[in-house]
Parts: C-alpha cells; structure tokens; sequence
C-alpha cells in the first residue's frame, strides 16, 4: 500500500528572508510541491512618489550580498529613462563592481551555503564521504576556512571603487562617481592575484586558470579529473568525484527551460544607451532556451502572474504595466490554501513558460552559435545538458565554472581603465520609461521604471529568486523550484537534506524551518530547521 506524507518545510535557505517549501508525498517520492515566499517587502511601494535616484539608494538595500546588482540595475534604467551618454570607463568600473560582487559570492555560496549539505549522514556510506567531511563541512572543513576567508578579497576591490561594500552607490545615471588612481589599479590587481593564488588556482582548481578554460565538452571534463593527482584531488575535482557517487547528479531537474538577461556591458557598445540596443552590447550574453532552441532576450516577453500571490487580482502583465504590488489582507501561514493563493512572490513567465534562472542559465546561453564576437563563445554547459541534463550537480557546476572567467574578465577591464578619461557625464533628468538589466550572482535581475512629472510613478524588481520561488502560475503551472522538487526521493522524512539540496542549488534568497506531517491523519510528525 502507498504511503502518503507531507512535509512543510521551513525555512529552506541559509541566506535571508522566509522560504516554506511544502512536498507531498507517495512511497517516499515527492509527487507535487509549493514553494511559499513568507515575507511581504514591499520596495516598489516605497519608491512610489520618489525622486527618480531614489532608487540609488533604497534598491542596494534589497539585498546584502547582491546589493551592488541592484544598483547596476537602478543606475542602468534611469540611464535608458534619460538618454544618457556613458563613458568607456564608466562601464568598464561598473562592470568591475559587479564581477567582483558575483566572484565573491561562488566560494561563500559552495562552502557556507550548498557544500555542507554533502557532509550529510545520507551519504556516510559512501567512500568518498570522510574526505567531503574532512573539507566541506560548515566551519570545521580545511576547504570551508580558506573558500570563506578567500572569498572577501574581490569585494575590498569593489569598495575601493565604491567607497564601500555591501549598499555602496557609485554608480550613477551618465556613469560612476569615483577617479581612480594608478595606486588603486595596483591594489586592486594584487588583491586579485591573492585570490586566485590562495583559493582559485591552489585549492579549487588544482591547475592554472589557462588549462581549465580549455575545457569543451563533459568528455574533456572526465578526462581532465583524471589527468593527474592535482585536477583529482582539488576541491572541483573532488566535488565532481563526490557529486556523482552520492548520486547529485539525479535529481533536481526542473522546467528545463531557461533565462538570462546577460550582463557587463562592452565599453565600446553601449554609450547611448536605449532599452532596445543592451543585449547586443552586453559580453555576458542573454536569452531563452527551451531545451530544444534558443530565443533572443526579448523583455517584453515577460509577464508576472499574481494569481497565487497574496496581492489583489490583475491579469497576468508585464512590468511596465503593472500596478504597485498591493497586499492582501494579511493571512495564517499555518492555514494557507495551496489551491488559491500562497505565496508573497509573483509568477514570472517568458513567452508563457515558467523559466530557470542562474548561473545555469548564463552559461547555456554562452553557448548559443549567434553569440557576436565579443560576447562569451563556450560549448561546455550545452554538450553537458546534453550528456546529463539540468540536476543539483549540474546547477552547482555551472556556478563554479563562472569563476576563472569572472576572474579573467576583472584582470582584462582593470587594466583598459584610462585614468586621464572621463567617468561621468551629467544626464539631462526628462520623465519616460526606463529598464536596468543584470545578471546578479543568482541570476536574472531587473528593474522597470516609469517617470512622470519628475518623481517616480511605478517602480518594479524582478530578482531572480522570483524567477526561481514563484508559485503556480494562473494555468497551474508549477514554478522552477516546484518543479525541481517533484520526482526527488525522500530517504528520511525527518531530515529532508535533498529538499534542502535542490534548493540550495536554486541559492533562493530566502531562509526555511521544516513540518512534518502525515498526508492522512495531518499529524505532525516533526518540526526542525534545515
């Protein structure tokens, strides 16, 4: 006879905010899946009224690990709102901040947030378990140490530039308000080089950042583990190692379909920035790919549904024409309808699909044949796809690969910065319409901005945490997370580490405390935090 269970499971996430995932449950499978955003924010609504820099300042403050994203976000769309004219440096110090931002986020995501969950006693039987422990695990591990301390250096780069690092606001519509030095170049330089000579190259990759960019293909992947001791037994290798033999590699799917915005616009592409010009200039490219074909970034293919979302009722619409986000009377967590509304976060959609966001993304779209000639050329993620398909190992390889290119990338624009340049020229404040795109170190980040008589009349996010918790959408279609949890085993309903694992692979924005309780009778079986 099947066993029915469910589990509500909350908080999810070892970040911020509030996740409850709720599984339901047959023979130890999970056959259905809510995600629930518990928090209420509100950001739009605060902007509403507002000088149009306002968002300088308030949207860094959304997050404290991605707030220099949202600042690349809010100085990008009033840069499109008021027809600016951006210097070459000025984009190229804006790209700095935001790869050193996102570099410092992969080690502190891999060890602090998603490695330590493969120090787990699921897999104590497993022979490469006591060395995972020995390196991953929170505090203790040798690799956890080095990854974690390791993974401040980029972001004293960013505040060399910014003035300070989280909630800095250096970048400003017509560019950056800083003048960097030949001492800061310096100094920024050596801080790098610390960076890849004590955790990138030593601990991680077990080689030179040359020799793993020549990676292709899966095949050459397997092929390079093997090569000799070093690539076998670095951190990477011993992920790929460990992933595969504790079977990582077989669950977590998803959708199957996928978007970024792209990011890092190209110093000479994009001086005059519009809307309609951005994803031609970006080098980080962007997209859609349903598995089969990809598509253009087209941003006004996006939608947010709020029919499961604890806001009043509006048709599915994009950003721009979306009214402020208004609550619902507030509601019992304990007492949701899972039929009806759910969740705090809206359902985004492009072209009608739900869609995956994040390193995963970006690195399939980096493999698209029409990428132009300055924009990222690696076949490596899509012959993966091919070969193993989305899953919690491919998710976490993908965020790990960005690493020696971000690495690269920083290295290239630190030295193309022309101390005697320009690094701002003043824009002409006008009221119109304005999007700010990036692709924040969880994935797709975007801001919409409509204004009118000279202060703020809708402001709109979209992080990728929305892409990736959204709920059903108004066909009942299951968002990226809710579908990644669908199909995973349960081996312990009391410790539910691959609920935790699928999600952390997501890294959602959001924190979980878990429920356990039996489908039938709705007796609580446990109660714990993962």
């Amino acid at each position: 006879m099947s066993q029915y269970k469910e589990l509500n499971i909350s908080p999810v996430g070892r970040v911020e905010g509030d996740l409850d995932v709720k599984v339901y449950m047959e023979d130890g499978v999970v056959t259905r899946a809510h995600t629930q955003a518990a928090m209420f924010r509100g950001f739009e609504r605060i902007m509403a009224g507002k000088d149009p820099q306002s968002g300088l300042i308030v949207t860094p403050r959304i997050c404290g690990i991605c707030g220099g994203s949202h600042l690349y976000c809010a100085s990008s769309a009033l840069d499109t709102a008021w027809k600016t004219t951006l210097p070459p440096n000025a984009l190229l110090l804006r790209a700095i901040g935001q790869a050193t931002e996102t570099i410092q986020s992969i080690p502190r995501w891999f060890y602090a947030i998603f490695a330590t969950d493969m120090a787990n006693k699921k897999f104590a039987n497993k022979p490469l378990y006591q060395e995972v422990v020995k390196r991953f695990a929170a505090y203790v591990g040798t690799s956890f140490q080095r990854g974690v301390v390791a993974s401040g250096r980029p972001v004293e780069v960013y505040a060399i530039f910014g003035g300070q690092w989280p909630h800095s606001s250096y970048m400003v519509p017509g560019g950056v308000m800083c003048a960097p030095t030949l001492k800061d170049i310096t100094r920024s330089i050596a801080i790098m080089n610390q960076f890849r000579n004590d955790w990138l190259e030593s601990v991680w990759l077990g080689c030179s950042i040359d020799r793993y960019m020549q990676i292709k293909t899966w095949d050459d992947l397997m092929a390079w583990v093997e090569e000799n001791e070093s690539h076998r037994n670095s951190d990477l290798g011993l992920f790929i190692r460990a992933s595969l033999e504790f079977g990582m590699d077989l669950f977590g799917q998803g959708v199957g379909k996928f978007v970024a915005y792209g990011t890092y616009l190209h110093k000479d592409h994009y001086q005059h920035p519009t809307v309609e010009g951005r994803q031609k200039a970006v080098i980080s490219p962007g997209g859609f790919w349903d598995g089969e074909k990809f598509y253009d970034l087209d941003h006004t293919q996006i939608k947010e549904h709020v029919k499961h979302s604890w806001y009043t009722d509006y048709p599915a619409a994009h950003p721009w024409d979306e009214p402020l986000p208004t609550p619902m009377p507030s509601k019992n967590l304990e007492d949701t309808d899972f039929n009806g509304k759910y969740s705090w976060s809206k359902a985004p959609r492009f072209m009608g699909h739900a869609a995956e966001a994040g390193p995963l993304s970006r690195v399939i779209m980096n493999a698209n044949p029409n990428n132009l000639s300055h924009q990222i050329q690696d076949p490596l993620f899509l012959d993966i796809m091919d070969k193993k398909g989305p899953s919690v190992f491919t998710r976490a390889l993908a965020r790990m690969h960005e690493a020696p290119r971000l690495y690269t990338f920083i290295m290239e624009w630190l030295s193309q910065i022309n101390l005697d340049g320009e690094f701002y020229i003043k824009p002409t404040e006008r009221d119109g319409r304005g999007w700010g795109a990036t692709e924040a170190a969880r994935g797709a980040l975007a801001h919409w901005i409509e204004l009118e008589d000279g202060v703020i009349k809708n402001y709109q996010v979209m992080a990728p945490t929305t892409w990736n918790v959204g709920p059903n959408d108004e066909s009942g279609h299951s968002g990226p997370i809710e579908a990644a949890l669908e199909g995973t085993e349960i081996e312990d309903p009391h410790d539910p580490v691959e609920v935790g694992m699928v999600a952390r692979s997501f890294d959602s924005c959001l924190v979980c405390t878990v429920h356990a309780h039996d489908n039938k009778s709705g007796e609580e079986l446990a109660r714990f935090k993962l």
